[in-house]
Order: C-alpha cells, then sequence, then structure tokens
C-alpha cells in the first residue's frame, strides 16, 4: 500500500511535480475509506487522527503539497497519498502515520482523485499596491 511517500515528495521541487506524484486518476464513486462516510467518520472524530493531522497541518505550514508560496485560503484537508480499502480502515498501521500524509486545499485533493489538473489554482501571485482596487482614493 505504501508505495507514496512524504520523504519522497519533498524531494519534488514543484508544485505541479507533487502534484503529478499523487495524481490517482480515480473514478467518481469509486469505493475507498474516504467513501463511505459512515465508515470513517469514528476514525476522523479520534484524538489520534485529530493529533497526527495538527502535526501534518504544523510540518507542512498548512502549504498545498508543502510548497511555498501556495498557501490555502480555506479549510485544511489532509491527504492519505495511498487510498485506503474501506475494509482495511482499522488494519493499517500507515493510517496514522504522517510519512504519507500532506496538506491539501479542496481543489487539490479533488484533483489528485479524479486527475482533472484544470481546477488547480494556477493564477500568478498579483502584486498589490495602495489604493489599487479603489481608482478614486489613488494620487
Amino acid at each position: 500500500m505504501a508505495d507514496r511517500n512524504y520523504s519522497d515528495l519533498i524531494r519534488l521541487p514543484t508544485f505541479e511535480e507533487r502534484f503529478r506524484y499523487l495524481k490517482l486518476c480515480g473514478s467518481v464513486g469509486e469505493s475507498t475509506f474516504g467513501f463511505d462516510r459512515f465508515i470513517n467518520q469514528q476514525f476522523y472524530r479520534s484524538l489520534e487522527w485529530k493529533h497526527v493531522r495538527d502535526f501534518v497541518i504544523v510540518r507542512d505550514n498548512g502549504l498545498d503539497l508543502g510548497v511555498s508560496g501556495h498557501e490555502i485560503g480555506g479549510p485544511i484537508y489532509v491527504h492519505h497519498m495511498n487510498p485506503i480499502p474501506p475494509n482495511q480502515q482499522f488494519l493499517d498501521a500507515n493510517i496514522l502515520n504522517p510519512e504519507f500524509l500532506i496538506c491539501v486545499s479542496l481543489d487539490t485533493h479533488n484533483a489528485i482523485h479524479y486527475g482533472d489538473e484544470s481546477i488547480l489554482h494556477r493564477d500568478e501571485m498579483i502584486i498589490r499596491s495602495s489604493n489599487d482596487t479603489a481608482p478614486w482614493k489613488r494620487k
């Protein structure tokens, strides 16, 4: 199961390389641990998960795929790099191992699972200046 890992991921310098490393090309409705919510809710409410989730967010500085310049503006998702089949969620020792977890945004998470790079946020950072959004205030 553990073919993708954090140690290999952080050797990839760009967001795009990291995305391609994690891309699953799944299909909507495909059954995984995350698909059947009644199965996973007990796990995601556990203290063990909350502790490891907090650790991963701090480790990755809350950055999308841990890449500088890719701040996550909304909720931070902690993604299992290797999908966990529903019948193995409590048997898999790696389910709480930070070596197999990474911070992602919702768009990145969906793109990883469904292979749709078009939903990734790729806009260049806009350099803002004083009053640039309020032209009537310009000097």
